[in-house]
């Protein structure tokens, strides 16, 4: 297989429920801190259970003024451009700039057009779109002209490459719960094809409406149901009690440039992504697929051009679905073999929940920092796990010197991805 160079990692940027920025965000996950929380049934028609780990106390302009001295044409921009925008798009803009800040590209900056942007996810306006038929019903010529523009899931892309002057190539790019993983692996080959030097990978805060939400109730993918009054503990992955994904929310970016280009710009290198792999398994429905999962694992692991015995830690999908939680499992045994006894296996969705479209991104940072920063968050809840002979963290962090680690994404509709991360 061919040789690819390296992708590295310069710049990162976070908004979730734990932590505002990556600062906040490695506290929360060395201390293991969960933010899932119950809100109150505001239509008692809707059954789903009102719990999900939300943003708060997040104020878009007061954020922004960290920036101002560095970076005050971008932030003047910002809140210009999203004046009108939903919550999710100004925590999203924020995780952007605070991953454009950290790469250097205001004071060391990449030629316009050599600028990519990504952006994962679908449906991404839905509870805008939901929010605005509640008034249409009403006052149907009423409606914003600008809604046109803001229904799109490019809404976001044309919004991020105005603000920092994108001018390469740049498309939103769907793949369900994979979208963010997805969004990467896209990145990758831009990269390497030499489409674009830099590259920005967004993954949006989903919105979800009450419709969505009771449809993904209904299909029996969302937890909460025993647990509801004890929100807390809801989020369960590999654990017997386990009911269904807690849904979460965050906006993540990363900057990813090829190799050359950010030794020419002279700016700190995080990390690297060394491979991926990607395929479907021609299905419409939601249920996982064991040879699909390991066949993306065994496509990265070649990618990278390494041994199974290399990797050392693995960030899994791990959404608290029961079906989902045992087919991952035994793809990773199937893959690792005697190896298993030797990685260490967590899931970031048990500190910050399924944060859907943008989930991806947050856990290929969640790696890249446990990389980085020598340490393992815990598998918080996880009381009685349902395979004994993983090597799982534990209710606490760990110091651990990771070198390699593998980060998997699986989404519905049969898509099915993995990338590996490695220490600068």
């Amino acid at each position: 297989m061919e040789k690819y160079e390296p992708v590295v990692i310069t710049g990162i940027g976070i908004v979730s429920s734990i932590g505002h920025n990556i600062s906040s965000f490695i506290n929360s996950l060395k201390n293991g801190y969960v933010n899932v929380t119950q809100l109150p049934n505001i239509n008692e028609n809707f059954t789903y259970p009102r719990i999900g780990a939300y943003v708060k106390d997040f104020n878009y302009k007061e954020v922004l003024q960290r920036y101002k001295e560095e970076e005050t044409l971008i932030v003047q921009q910002a809140l210009r451009t999203t004046l009108r925008s939903t919550p999710a798009i100004g925590m999203t803009t924020t995780a952007c700039i605070e991953a454009w800040n950290m790469a250097g590209c205001t004071s060391k900056p990449v030629q316009a057009n050599r600028k990519g942007i990504i952006v994962a996810g679908n449906n991404l306006m839905d509870e805008m779109q939901y929010s605005t038929y509640e008034q249409f019903k009403d006052k149907p010529n009423y409606i914003s002209p600008s809604y046109c523009l803001q229904f799109m899931d490019t809404q976001y892309l044309g919004i991020l490459s105005e603000l920092f002057n994108i001018k390469g190539v740049g498309f939103t790019t769907g793949g369900a719960s994979a979208s963010g993983n997805v969004a990467i692996i896209q990145a990758l080959w831009l990269l390497r094809t030499k489409q674009v030097d830099c590259c920005m990978v967004v993954g949006p805060a989903a919105g979800f409406s009450p419709m969505t939400l009771q449809s993904l109730h209904n299909i029996g993918a969302i937890g909460g149901k025993t647990l509801r009054n004890e929100a807390q503990k809801a989020c369960r992955p590999f654990d017997k009690a386990h009911e269904g994904f807690i849904y979460g929310q965050a906006g993540a970016c990363m900057i990813l440039e090829n190799i050359e280009c950010a030794k020419e710009r002279k700016v700190p290198i995080l990390g690297r992504i060394i491979g991926s792999g990607q395929m479907l398994h021609a299905s419409r429905a939601s249920e996982p697929s064991e040879e699909a999962e390991i066949t993306v694992m065994k496509k990265a692991i070649e990618e990278a051009q390494i041994n199974v015995n290399d990797i050392d830690y693995i960030n899994t999908h791990g959404t608290s679905t029961p079906l989902g939680d045992i087919t991952e499992i035994k793809a990773i045994k199937n893959i690792m073999g005697d190896h298993c006894k030797n990685v260490w296996i967590n899931s970031t969705k048990g500190l910050v929940g399924h944060c859907m479209y943008s989930a991806g991104i947050v856990e290929a940072i969640s790696t890249i920092l446990q990389i980085k920063y020598a340490f393992l968050h815990p598998n918080l809840n996880l009381e009685n796990p349902i395979d004994e002979e993983m090597r799982w963290v534990g209710s606490t962090a760990r110091a651990e010197e990771i070198k390699v680690g593998l980060s998997n994404s699986f989404g519905f509709n049969g898509i099915n991805t993995s990338i590996i991360l490695e220490r600068a």
